[in-house]
């Protein structure tokens, strides 16, 4: 009888074993590159026993996208960038915080804080997280000087060698070589009809130096590493990457300035782990934590009390010693209104032989 008494035991230990690890809730996250990264997401999955899974997006159309079509109820958080985040809290794909969820939120830059992106009608739909540009990377064996102008990657020399980013930026990028974001910036985000055709040429010339576009970070940080392109436009997380691999990579803003972006983290409408969702949002904007992900990626945090947990060279080349003389470098991602015609001049370049 005790035989069957322990055999009785030892099999309800493990119903209610398993019947603990069904109750484990899995946190789903689409967000860039870089965002889920387990330096940082494991701590949070322990001390909220539960599960973070992460989906990464190429672009911020492919967020939206997946989106629109059904899939919201697939996530719960999602990091838009400032081109389409104030869509998503405008058309109820995004739901609105519960700010007293969030006590670090007022540690965050001021400055980002007072952007209207997130806010609707007197809610907030996201709070800022990391923000930084399109720099042009290079191979510095590859370069006697730093290149100083994005018009180098239409050089001849260079035929087979280049990189860009299959996304819009790469139109803004051509935009500003044709100097339409002068006098000023916002232009490149209300370019006309005849400007779109300019820039559709201007990108054609450039194609027999592409050797291939890229659609994720990884995919760029292996251009480079197998030599098969020597400059690209790029992200901070590949040079994070390739510093890490000892590859002599090099990073600029070009004297034409860039665009860049704030990511925002946001709670989808349809996630059914919101009160998690909102932990998860107060994890990773502290101050710690944000520390963690810009090791990880080499974007610049939206919560500056991280700069007290990095060295004086970090902080520095984070541009946390001045971060509003480096914004102004920066030509940061707005609504586009009429994205569909840009969609459809880069798709016809894409396309084209």
């Amino acid at each position: 009888m005790k035989r069957f008494a322990l055999i009785a035991a030892i099999l309800s230990l493990v119903f209610a074993l398993a019947a603990c690890r069904q109750k484990e809730v899995t946190l789903s996250l689409l967000v860039w590159e870089g965002y889920a990264d387990p330096s940082y997401v494991r701590a949070f999955e322990e001390s909220h026993h539960c599960k973070v899974v992460a989906s990464y997006m190429g672009s911020s159309d492919e967020l939206v996208a997946k989106l629109r079509g059904g899939s919201a109820s697939n996530y719960d958080v999602i990091s838009p960038s400032s081109d389409v985040a104030g869509m998503l809290a405008s058309t109820g794909l995004a739901a609105p915080l519960d700010m007293a969820q969030l006590p670090s939120y007022n540690q965050l830059s001021p400055k980002l804080r007072a952007l209207p992106l997130v806010k609707s009608n007197g809610r907030i739909f996201g709070v800022p997280f990391m923000w930084g540009p399109n720099p042009l990377l290079y191979d510095t064996s590859a370069f006697s000087q730093p290149p100083d102008s994005w018009s180098v990657l239409w050089d001849p020399q260079l035929k087979g060698k280049v990189s860009v980013w299959d996304d819009l930026s790469t139109v803004y990028m051509a935009a500003q070589v044709l100097g339409y974001d002068k006098p000023d910036p916002d232009q490149l985000y209300n370019l006309s009809d005849e400007q779109l055709a300019a820039v559709k040429t201007k990108l054609l010339a450039l194609k027999p130096n592409i050797r291939k576009m890229w659609t994720t970070g990884g995919e760029l940080t292996n251009l480079f590493q197998n030599h098969e392109v020597t400059i690209a436009m790029g992200w901070p997380l590949m040079t994070a990457q390739l510093h890490k691999s000892f590859f002599p990579i090099g990073e600029t803003i070009p004297r034409e300035n860039t665009t860049g972006w704030i990511d925002h983290l946001m709670i989808t409408s349809a996630s059914e782990h919101k009160d998690l969702a909102h932990a998860f949002l107060e994890f990773m904007i502290q101050a710690q934590t944000q520390k963690q992900v810009t090791a990880v990626t080499g974007y610049v945090p939206a919560n500056p009390s991280a700069a007290k947990f990095m060295t004086h060279e970090e902080k520095k080349s984070l541009h946390l010693d001045n971060p509003d003389a480096y914004m102004q470098r920066i030509y940061f991602w707005q609504d586009v209104p009429r994205r569909a015609k840009y969609n459809e001049i880069w798709n016809e370049v894409k396309a084209a032989q």
